[in-house]
């Protein structure tokens, strides 16, 4: 088993409220999708609140909504996202999400064992933005391999 765990972050600006008939599909089927994850090779952790997803956490704003999960591969990760009955729901994204002007989503390196904060997630995510793809915050476009080296304990 690898030293690393891949953390992925995803936010989403809604284009309306989740109890919108506009947003019933998405909403009506997150607890399924979750379950996939979770029942998915390679699934480590994801963020979720008291109700079990995390539609209520907003640290980017009242109308973003947040996804965060950890990995032990890319390609398990996208082999979720792109190779599982997720993929259709992904295709629908635009039915109850804005487009955003900025990177959206955010790829990271941690230590097995790390569970990332918010703020860790919302740091990699600005690093992305502002510098591009680099070993420490990448994109599914421009991927980085794990780290070489064991990491150090804390």
């Amino acid at each position: 088993m690898s030293a690393y765990q891949l953390a992925q972050l995803n936010i989403a600006t809604l284009l309306a409220p989740l109890d919108s008939p506009q947003l019933a599909d998405f909403v009506g089927n997150l607890q399924h999708i979750n379950g996939l994850g979770e029942a998915a090779p390679g699934f480590v952790w994801r963020l979720q609140d008291e109700a079990g997803d995390a539609t209520a956490l907003r640290p980017f704003g009242d109308e973003v909504i947040v996804n965060m999960s950890l990995w032990h591969s890319l390609e398990a990760l996208g082999d979720f996202v792109y190779r599982s009955e997720h993929v259709e729901f992904f295709r629908r994204r635009r039915e109850w999400f804005g487009r955003m002007a900025e990177a959206a989503s955010v790829l990271w390196w941690v230590p097995a064992g790390h569970i990332p904060s918010l703020q860790e997630a919302a740091d990699k995510l600005a690093l992305l933005r502002r510098d591009g793809p680099t070993a420490a915050a990448f994109s599914y476009a421009r991927p980085f391999p794990a780290p070489a080296t064991s990491p150090q304990p804390g």
